[in-house]
């Protein structure tokens, strides 16, 4: 049995599709033209916490070395870009998050997104259940279009997962102070250039004001029997 398969037959809630299948096409596509073989190296000598999640916006050393520049040039088209990392052993969906620009998550390790889609969100509601799980395979890289929902992977190992995060510099920093929300989408701006909509029962979200827009279970991945 593949991993696949496996995290098939242990998820019969949720639909999971490898990133080749069809149904990955509204949310994305396959990134080939960049190596990212130094990312992946650099991801290599990371570590994964213990518990919870590790996200690093910005790594100077990983933003001087290939591919950063064509990534820059090319596929932001001249914009300022951040590479970082996010690591962790998370197995929830706890909330989602869009950007207005594409994301570029390459895999450290093998993980699944949770994605969803801004097109379903129905006054700052989304519900859980329009959720669809992909298999990222070790090595491989994805776009995840401005209008895809997403947040931290989930792992499909005891160790956890490593994923590259690639966004136009200045994403996820803090807002200015005394920012007026003037429009309903406004409520779920939670970071610069970061919508969040976050399960209620995620508590960390929620104590940092978060914006409780997942109706529905928090979907948890199983990965072994």
């Amino acid at each position: 049995m593949s991993k696949l398969e496996l995290l098939r037959s242990l998820n019969a809630n949720l639909s999971i599709f490898d990133i080749n299948n069809k149904e990955f096409i509204p949310f994305g596509r396959i990134v080939e033209e960049y190596d990212f073989t130094s990312y992946l190296n650099y991801m290599n000598e990371t570590d994964i916490p213990k518990e919870g999640n590790v996200y690093m916006a910005s790594i100077p050393e990983m933003e001087l070395q290939a591919p950063s520049e064509l990534i820059k040039d090319n596929f932001y088209g001249g914009m300022d870009i951040q590479v970082g990392y996010c690591n962790g052993v998370n197995s929830t969906l706890n909330g989602l998050e869009y950007h207005k620009s594409s994301e570029i998550n390459v895999a450290g390790t093998d993980m699944i997104l949770l994605l969803g889609q801004v097109q379903d969100i129905i006054d700052n509601s989304f519900k859980s259940d329009n959720v669809t799980g992909f298999f990222i395979p070790k090595g491989k890289a994805v776009e995840l279009y401005a209008t895809t929902l997403h947040f931290a992977p989930c792992k499909v190992q005891d160790e956890g997962f490593r994923t590259v995060v690639i966004l136009p510099k200045g994403t996820n920093e803090p807002l200015k102070e005394g920012l007026e929300r003037k429009s309903k989408e406004d409520q779920l701006l939670f970071m610069k250039n970061k919508w969040l909509l976050a399960h209620p029962n995620r508590k960390l979200l929620m104590e940092k004001g978060a914006h409780p827009g997942i109706d529905g279970e928090n979907i948890e991945l199983f990965y072994k029997l």
